[in-house]
């Protein structure tokens, strides 16, 4: 413990948090992490693989969940030296440097895949209350432009966190609650006032992830009155069946955002088991569903899958 409290040691690095009470079963706990980074990993590279070597799925669609498997990839590997490093090597500490460069990771790619779940809203949007224009509309350079928009707005914007929290002195005891460094939990580590980076923090969610889900609200408002105005039962059924893959993948991703984001502004009391558990719900969860639900939802995706495994 003289380690967590000398302040020249903590002015140099931070210091991972495990699961309370169970470090002597951190090797044990390893495994289903371990499970899941294998599944995850694996199932976004076949994905990218059969659309990338199957032309009949160069369609938006599956472009767009092309992205979001490269979205969750580079999640995925943004986070896993320091949660493996915990539980396998018990490599608890990270240098600030290698923590910002983390924090622009994560948080970049937090903002890539909020954006590309919006565009697949879009998709869905356009598939259903113009169905005849939908070719036209989402056209593969249109598709290009747009991913590339989103991209350079979510580098642009989580650019300067990193910088922002380098001016400060760390002099706190520099614990923190999760296997891997958030901006929202190091910038009050932080000795000094955090105003700038309290305002700029909140700004950026707004103007991504509070865009980006209101956008998607209003698309599903958009495909609910077109749905509603079918007279086929079984035709408004099979149009709100596309959207459930959609559904499946955003719901995850934002609730545990969000309820993440109040916990760390707000839920000073809350307990820190859930807290901790929360960030592994938030970081985990959405990269391991991803390729499962689309899969089980697209029968040409999954005749392909399969077609791969048998050969």
């Amino acid at each position: 413990m003289s380690s967590v409290n000398d302040t020249n040691v903590n002015s140099a690095m931070f210091l991972f948090t495990g699961i309370p009470g169970q470090e002597d079963a951190h090797l044990w706990i390893s495994i289903p992490f371990c499970i899941v980074y294998a599944i995850s990993i694996v199932g976004n590279s076949v994905i990218l693989f059969i659309i990338k070597t199957d032309p009949s799925l160069h369609e938006p669609m599956y472009i767009f969940l092309s992205m979001l498997a490269i979205t969750d990839l580079g999640l995925l590997l943004a986070t896993i030296p320091t949660i493996l490093g915990l539980y396998l090597f018990n490599s608890r500490e990270i240098s600030l440097d290698a923590c910002f460069a983390q924090i622009f990771f994560i948080h970049s790619f937090q903002c890539i895949e909020s954006s590309v779940l919006l565009l697949m809203a879009f998709d869905r949007f356009v598939a259903i209350c113009n169905p005849l224009r939908y070719a036209s509309i989402l056209t593969l350079p249109r598709i290009a432009k747009m991913g590339l928009v989103f991209v350079l707005r979510s580098v642009a914007l989580i650019f300067p966190l990193p910088f922002l929290l380098k001016r400060y002195q760390y002099c706190q005891a520099n614990i923190l609650s999760h296997s891997y460094c958030l901006h929202q939990e190091v910038m009050k580590m932080a000795c000094s006032d955090i105003t700038v980076n309290n305002i700029y923090g909140l700004s950026v969610a707004m103007s991504t992830l509070g865009l980006d889900s209101l956008l998607i609200f209003l698309s599903y408002v958009m495909i609910l009155k077109t749905v509603l105005r079918i007279t086929s039962h079984a035709e408004s059924l099979r149009a709100l069946n596309t959207c459930v893959s959609h559904l499946c993948a955003l719901l995850p991703f934002y609730l545990s955002e969000i309820g993440l984001a109040l916990m760390h502004r707000f839920g000073n009391n809350s307990s820190s088991l859930l807290q901790i558990l929360l960030g592994y719900v938030y970081r985990l969860v959405p990269p391991l569903i991803h390729p499962i639900v689309y899969s089980m939802k697209s029968k040409h995706l999954s005749a392909r899958i399969i077609r791969v495994f048998v050969k």
